[in-house]
């Protein structure tokens, strides 16, 4: 996907979260984050959006932490997250492609890493604000594009869990094969070990390398599931390798 997809992926699901959080109201509680109101969703994902904002708008080379939200709710609240929201999507298409600031994943520019990042970041808290709505994952994947999606599991599994962060761990060392069965080339397999997994995509449609497990299904539900909003889809093999994922996957 080209940046600027990322960007239109990001304005459309920003809006998405915004009118389901009004919908849903700021009490009502997220059952994909058990430990969150709506509020909370707001609050963390504008606070997230503004932190991007200042790495982009002043091609800033150095990492700070986002600022805490101000202490808003109800409308004022809602538009806070709005205007945030507007400032970002605003900021990243305005940017130049050699712009240099910092970023925290192989990415081919700091703007594609942000546009990427920040329309993945937003399209799983608008599945969020839609579950506070009362809607599960199947009627929530619809909305998300098979090859978005596609990108976004790549980027959990190649990116973020490629990182000494990753908690997904094992001394006995186990392969997870995750395979969409509605995009091209959208396959990979994860070696887990006691250091952080290692991860290749097939995107030859070569044979599948062995495994101990796969988990398989729709892209939309796969990226989901992964990102621990879903069950996942169909698993085949030793299921306490995706348990494995489950419980030690949450990225901090």
């Amino acid at each position: 996907m080209e940046t600027a997809e990322f960007i239109s992926v990001l304005d459309r699901e920003g809006r998405a979260l915004a009118a389901a959080a009004a919908e849903a109201g700021p009490d009502a509680k997220v059952p994909t984050c058990p430990e969150w109101q709506v509020r909370d969703l707001l609050r963390h994902t504008g606070a997230v959006h503004r932190w991007a904002t200042s790495f982009v708008g002043l091609a800033d080379p150095s990492y700070r932490p986002f600022g805490d939200p101000p202490d808003l709710d109800g409308d004022a609240l809602l538009d806070w997250f709005r205007e945030g929201h507007g400032r970002l999507v605003a900021t990243l298409s305005a940017a130049p492609p050699g712009l240099e600031c910092w970023h925290f994943l192989p990415a081919p520019s700091p703007l594609a890493f942000w546009a990427r990042r920040q329309a993945h970041e937003t399209a799983v808290h608008r599945v969020d604000a839609e579950s506070a709505c009362g809607r599960g994952p199947e009627e929530t994947a619809r909305d998300l594009d098979p090859a978005f999606a596609a990108d976004g599991v790549d980027e959990l599994l190649r990116g973020f869990h490629a990182r000494g962060k990753s908690r997904v761990r094992t001394e006995t060392p186990r392969v997870l094969r995750v395979r969409a069965t509605d995009a091209a080339g959208a396959a990979w397999t994860v070696r887990l070990s006691a250091e952080p997994p290692v991860t290749e995509r097939d995107t030859g449609g070569g044979a599948a390398a062995d495994h101990d497990c796969e988990v398989s299904g729709p892209a939309a539900l796969l990226y989901l599931s992964l990102w621990n909003r879903a069950p996942f889809p169909t698993v085949t093999g030793d299921a306490t390798t995706a348990a494995l994922w489950r419980e030690k996957s949450a990225v901090g």
